[in-house]
C-alpha cells in the first residue's frame, strides 16, 4: 500500500501547487474572464485532485463525487459566461 501511496503522492503535490498559482491568477487577474478561467482552472484540479485520491484508495465513492462536482462546476461556468455575457450587452 505505501508503495502505491508514493505513487500517487507527487502527481497529488503537482496538483496543489497548480491550484496555488491559478489561486494567484484568480486574485490578481487584471480582467473578470481571467477570473472566471482560474477559477474553471481550479475546478478542473479539484476534479483531477478526487479522481487521484480515489484511485489512490482504490475507492469508486470518489470518482462519483468528482463527477457530480464536474456537472456542477460545468452549470456554474455556464451561469457565470451568461452573466458576463448580458452585462457586456448592456454596456
Amino acid at each position: 500500500m505505501s508503495q502505491f501511496v508514493n505513487i500517487f503522492l507527487i502527481p497529488g503535490v503537482l496538483l496543489i501547487v497548480f491550484i496555488f498559482i491559478s489561486l494567484f491568477r484568480l486574485i490578481l487577474g487584471p480582467t473578470v474572464p481571467d477570473r472566471v478561467v482560474a477559477l474553471d482552472t481550479i475546478n478542473t484540479l479539484i476534479i483531477a485532485g478526487m479522481i487521484l485520491f480515489g484511485a489512490a484508495f482504490e475507492s469508486t465513492v470518489y470518482i462519483d463525487v468528482a463527477i457530480v462536482y464536474a456537472l456542477l462546476s460545468y452549470i456554474a461556468t455556464l451561469y457565470i459566461a451568461k452573466y458576463m455575457e448580458r452585462r457586456a450587452k448592456d454596456k
